[in-house]
C-alpha cells in the first residue's frame, strides 16, 4: 500500500498539493521554490490536476521540476470527469504532459465521478498505461459505494488510489471509506490535510489539545494534523503551500510521532465518526 517512483525509491510519506498554485504570476518563483524546496526535503510526490488553474498549476509544476532526475520523483494529475472517455481523455493526458514537461504520468486521477460510465473511464486508463502515457490511474472524491461499483468493472480492481479531503476536523471517511480502502491496500490520499481556510482551520490549529501536543514535541498544530493522518495506515497526506519556510516546516512533520495517548486525546477533541458521513469538502 505504497507509492513507488520508476526507478523504485518511495517518495515519502508526505506529498505536495498545488490547488490555488500558479494562478498568480507575482508569486510563481516562490512557488516553485516551494515545490523545489519540497522535492529536496524528500516530498518527490507532487500532485496536480488540469482543473486547477486551467492547467497554471501543471505548468508550474513543469517547471519545478526541471534539472530534476526524472524517475525519483512521483507526479500525479487528474482529469476532469467531462474529460473522462474516449472522444477526450486521450487528448486532455497529453495537454497535462505537456504542461508538466514530462512524458508519463506516474498517477492519473478521475478527479470526481461525472456521467462517463467508470467501464469507459478504466478502459481509457488502461489504454494509457500501454501507451507508455501513464504508469498507473486511480479516482478522487469517491465514497464506498463509488468505490464498490469501480472494482466490479473490468480491470477496475487496478485503481492506485482514492484522493479525498481528510483531516482531523473531517473524521468521515474513518467509518466506512478508509477501512475499505485499507482492505484493500488502495493508498488514500489526503487533501487539504490541515483544512482549507476560515473557522475550521482556525479552530484547529488553536485547539488546546494540538497546541499540548505541538507543544511537548517542539512542533507546530500543522505538524500535530499532519502527524495525526501519518498514524493511519495508507494514508498520504497532501498539504499546499507557496512558502518554502512552511514546505520545511510539513516535511518536519514526517518526523513526528504521536503518541497512543496523544492519539486520544485527539479523539477526545475530535470524535472519529460514529455513523455514515458524506464526503466532506472543507
Amino acid at each position: 500500500m505504497e507509492f513507488l517512483t520508476q526507478n523504485g525509491s518511495r517518495p515519502g510519506p508526505i506529498g505536495q498539493g498545488t490547488w490555488y498554485l500558479g494562478e498568480d504570476p507575482a508569486a510563481f518563483a516562490e512557488e516553485r521554490k516551494a515545490l523545489q524546496e519540497g522535492i529536496e526535503q524528500g516530498m518527490t510526490l507532487i500532485d496536480t490536476a488540469e482543473m486547477y488553474g486551467d492547467g497554471a498549476a501543471e505548468e508550474l509544476v513543469g517547471s519545478a521540476i526541471q534539472g530534476y532526475d526524472r524517475e525519483s520523483l512521483y507526479l500525479v494529475s487528474k482529469v476532469y470527469p467531462f474529460h473522462a472517455g474516449r472522444s477526450n481523455i486521450f487528448h486532455s493526458c497529453r495537454a497535462s504532459l505537456r504542461r508538466m514537461r514530462t512524458d508519463y504520468l506516474d498517477l492519473y486521477l478521475l478527479h470526481w465521478r461525472g456521467s462517463v460510465p467508470f467501464a469507459e473511464t478504466v478502459d481509457c486508463m488502461e489504454q494509457l498505461k500501454r501507451q507508455g502515457l501513464i504508469r498507473a490511474w486511480g479516482v478522487s472524491n469517491l465514497d464506498t459505494a463509488d468505490m464498490r461499483e469501480l472494482l466490479a468493472v473490468p480491470d477496475g480492481a487496478h485503481c492506485a488510489a482514492n484522493q479525498v479531503l481528510y483531516h482531523l476536523g473531517s473524521r468521515g471517511v474513518e467509518y466506512d471509506l478508509l477501512p475499505y480502502l485499507q482492505q484493500r491496500e488502495i493508498p488514500l490520499m489526503a487533501y487539504c490535510p490541515l483544512a482549507q481556510a476560515g473557522r475550521l482551520r482556525r479552530g484547529l490549529f488553536a485547539n488546546d489539545t494540538v497546541q499540548d501536543i505541538a507543544f511537548s514535541h517542539n512542533a507546530t498544530p500543522a505538524q500535530v494534523l499532519l502527524a495525526f493522518l501519518l498514524a493511519r495506515p495508507g494514508v498520504v497526506p497532501i498539504p499546499r503551500t507557496g512558502q518554502v519556510a512552511h514546505t520545511v516546516e510539513n516535511a518536519d512533520a514526517a518526523r513526528l510521532r504521536l503518541t497512543a495517548e496523544e492519539l486520544t486525546a485527539l479523539d477526545a477533541a475530535f470524535p472519529p465518526p460514529t455513523r455514515k458521513m458524506p464526503l466532506d469538502i472543507q
